[in-house]
């Protein structure tokens, strides 16, 4: 007998071929419908076990005339506070709303477990397609493999899994840190720190490639004392005071995202220092929370709204049969730097 191994996901007529039994017994089987023998039933659920097979209730929904497949779509955050993911939360809904969509929302609140469990969840519920934003201590990415292997269309917005070649829509991450960085350098900034995020995630590499060559245009040496892995509030307000005691000190800073550069702009007023006057400050989302603080935070817009749009707009292009599921599509929105108080 062949051994069922298989260059694609094991399906339901595979195990029938292979153990010399119609699709409807290896179905009713699987059920436990007792009009197939215990003897026989055992004999295909063992198989199945074996083989790590996965009904696939995404293609069995589509393949049944009775059915009209669910025009849900499975929409996984890493959370829900952060302003650029709300954003994106937002164009999901409203483009997929006009065309009669429904999203059904979750949070992996930054844990890979969750975020597995979400997908597996997602997939039981049989939603039409996924769109994700993987957790920042996602390593390993075979689950989203897994959904790819059992047809269900899979989307990335802002951190991608590049283990596959995803559906992604991203930011111009790495401009868009080019252009600020640029900017606090032609504006007399010469010791720029730089506060980023796990380096697993491309954004994170992005954003620091786009730091290094704006330095390295204008004649900037790196100084690997000014790079800090720090990528909220908390840690920034712990870490800045100690960079600002060095003998040579950073005179800016561009940090990852908003809410790190509010805490640098803490620390540095706590400790007496001027902003802009004795220290330059940049963040990246372009958020809310940017615009209460005094002086207001200059940053790297990115239009989340946007991302969630064209998001949305793929994911259902390729559950309509309108975009090729085996050819990446790949869409970045442009950033905007927005000046502001917190820098010269």
């Amino acid at each position: 007998m062949d051994d069922g191994n298989h260059n694609h996901p094991l399906t339901m007529k595979d195990i029938a071929r292979l153990l010399g039994v119609s699709v409807s017994t290896v179905s009713r089987a699987l059920q436990d419908h007792p009009g197939i023998s215990k003897q026989r039933r055992e004999l295909i659920k063992q198989f199945a076990r074996e083989h790590h097979f996965r009904p696939n209730v995404v293609a069995e929904t589509l393949r049944n005339s009775r059915h009209t497949p669910q025009k849900v779509i499975g929409v996984i955050m890493p959370e829900f506070v952060h302003y650029y993911f709300a954003s994106v939360l937002t164009g999901i809904e409203q483009a997929a709303s006009k065309r009669g969509y429904r999203i059904m929302v979750a949070s992996s609140y930054e844990q890979a477990e969750r975020e597995v469990s979400i997908c597996d969840a997602f997939y039981r519920s049989q939603v039409c397609g996924i769109i994700v934003s993987q957790a920042k201590n996602t390593l390993n990415c075979d689950h989203f493999v897994r959904l790819t292997q059992d047809g269900v269309p899979l989307v990335f917005y802002d951190r991608i899994c590049t283990a596959i070649n995803a559906h992604r829509v991203v930011v111009d991450d790495y401009m868009g840190t080019r252009k600020a960085v640029s900017y606090l350098l032609e504006h007399g900034c010469r010791r720029i720190a730089f506060f980023g995020t796990s380096p697993n995630m491309e954004i994170s590499i992005n954003r620091y490639n786009g730091y290094r060559d704006a330095l390295n245009q204008h004649g900037i040496n790196i100084d690997e004392n000014l790079i800090k892995l720090c990528d909220n509030r908390v840690v920034a307000e712990e870490i800045t005071p100690t960079m600002m005691q060095m003998v040579n000190p950073p005179d800016a800073f561009f940090a990852v995202n908003d809410d790190t550069a509010v805490g640098i702009l803490h620390a540095v007023k706590k400790l007496g220092y001027r902003v802009p006057d004795d220290i330059s400050i940049c963040g990246f989302s372009g958020g809310n929370q940017g615009q209460a603080t005094s002086p207001a935070l200059t940053s790297v817009e990115q239009d989340g709204l946007r991302v969630g749009q064209e998001a949305a707009d793929i994911l259902m292009g390729l559950v309509e049969g309108t975009l090729d599921r085996n050819r990446a599509q790949k869409r970045v929105v442009k950033t905007r730097l927005v000046i502001r108080g917190s820098t010269r």
